[in-house]
């Protein structure tokens, strides 16, 4: 069963079109979640990011895991290190990805929960 996570960003004033520029452009992570062992425990399965004035949204799906498993395999990622570098002068709210624990604390402050997640199907649509 999937899960949904959402990461928010706020962005200094009149940055949106850097930060556009910099999701647009950002490497792919390994789609596999892997414990510290190496281990595959869950995979990414999709990243949506929506732009709006002073703040962006990543929304992700994530099946098999949890929200700190991803946090920690995220950080070890060199495409989240890469991006994270580019990002940083643009955000409202400075964080620290480079560690397990950094990672986890912005997932903890900027994450979102979903509440609601309605598919066709689920009403009886084709």
């Amino acid at each position: 069963m999937s899960q949904w996570l959402a990461l928010r960003y706020k962005l200094k004033p009149g940055t949106e079109e850097e930060v556009t520029k910099i999701f647009q452009a950002a490497g792919h992570p390994d789609p596999d979640v892997r414990d510290a062992d190496g281990n595959i425990i869950g995979k990414l399965k999709i990243t949506l990011v929506f732009m709006g004035a002073e703040l962006a949204i990543r929304v992700m799906e994530m099946e098999g895991t949890d929200f700190r498993s991803v946090a920690r395999h995220i950080s070890r990622q060199p495409e989240v290190a890469e991006f994270e570098k580019a990002i940083e002068p643009y955000l409202a709210e400075p964080r620290d990805l480079s560690t397990p624990e950094g990672a986890q604390a912005f997932f903890r402050g900027a994450g979102m929960h979903n509440i609601v997640c309605r598919r066709r199907e689920d009403y009886g649509y084709d």
